[in-house]
């Protein structure tokens, strides 16, 4: 096994995998706010219920990903979260 399938091995535990999968991002056309605020309320509460929510939000974060709902936190919130840390 090689160490980055090893270092990712927790997103084969993670509960957005399957077909709900596409609550985690935006989809391609845009989307209303409320739309919006309710496919990452759906997304956030998979993610609270998730075994690998932890190691999830921390690659996010390393990586700085840009899109879609991480670890149970939104692009918006993880960006805060960074923010402050750095201060």
């Amino acid at each position: 096994m090689g160490v980055q399938t090893t270092e990712r091995a927790w997103q084969l535990r993670a509960a957005c995998r399957g077909p709900h999968a596409k609550l985690f991002f935006p989809p391609a056309t845009l989307e209303r706010r409320e739309d919006r605020q309710a496919r990452e309320r759906r997304a956030k509460a998979i993610c609270a219920e998730c075994p690998v929510r932890g190691p999830c939000l921390d690659y996010a974060l390393a990586i700085r990903e840009p899109h879609g709902i991480w670890g149970g936190l939104n692009e918006q919130e993880r960006r805060a979260l960074v923010d402050a840390r750095v201060v």
